[in-house]
């Protein structure tokens, strides 16, 4: 059920893409499923990938991938998160690539996140993804208090990745406040400011949520 849910949020975020638009593709499973949607469709669009995974599938469906750096502005970014909570925020970085999400949604005009019904949450509780300098690593560690490194690999830029496991309570001060330790590369607190939809399948619909 879980998997059909997250094919059809994804089935529908890619009709949401057309011909010459510059696109965020992010990573993670329901991602998955939005590459064949979207490879599907024929399109004639420029890409970008938040991860090593995402680019190399969506290259092997014959999906148009650029470096980020030549590219100033994204029509449409698409990525899957970890928590949506009903005011908006979201949890992202459950595969570690949360820094080059959170520059992908900021730089499009329209960021849609795509769930299955597993996602939605009354508020965010922790543990919110962390991304480490490995300078000072043990500092870091030390400053954040309730954080542990994750048996994980690095990010795609080298990072390392732990996870907060403190109280959230208010989400926009814990952001401010990750944000401010120095050693912490980028958090995966989304605010609500950076996403336009939310596309989450229930059962065999799809349930589209403005923010």
């Amino acid at each position: 059920m879980i998997e059909s849910e997250k094919k059809l949020a994804a089935e529908a975020a890619a009709r949401l893409a057309a011909d010459g638009m510059r696109i965020g593709l992010g990573t993670g499973s329901t991602v998955a499923h939005l590459l064949p949607a979207l490879a599907a469709r024929g399109l004639d669009v420029r890409c970008v990938a938040t991860s090593p995974a995402t680019e190399a599938a969506a290259r092997q469906l014959g999906i148009a991938v650029e470096p980020f750096e030549g590219i100033d502005r994204l029509e449409l970014a698409i990525d899957g998160a970890d928590q949506v909570a009903r005011d908006g925020w979201l949890v992202k970085g459950g595969g570690g690539a949360h820094t080059r999400e959170k520059i992908v949604a900021a730089a499009a005009e329209r960021f849609v996140v795509i769930a299955d019904s597993s996602k939605p949450v009354a508020e965010i509780e922790a543990p919110v993804p962390l991304e480490l300098h490995s300078f000072g690593l043990a500092a870091t560690l030390r400053e954040l208090g309730a954080a542990e490194l994750r048996d994980a690999p690095p990010s795609p830029d080298g990072g390392a990745i732990a996870d907060y496991r403190g109280e959230v309570n208010e989400p926009e001060r814990l952001a401010a406040w990750l944000a401010s330790v120095p050693g912490v590369v980028e958090h995966g607190l989304f605010p609500p400011t950076l996403v336009s939809e939310v596309l989450i399948g229930h059962g065999s619909a799809v349930e589209r949520i403005e923010v």
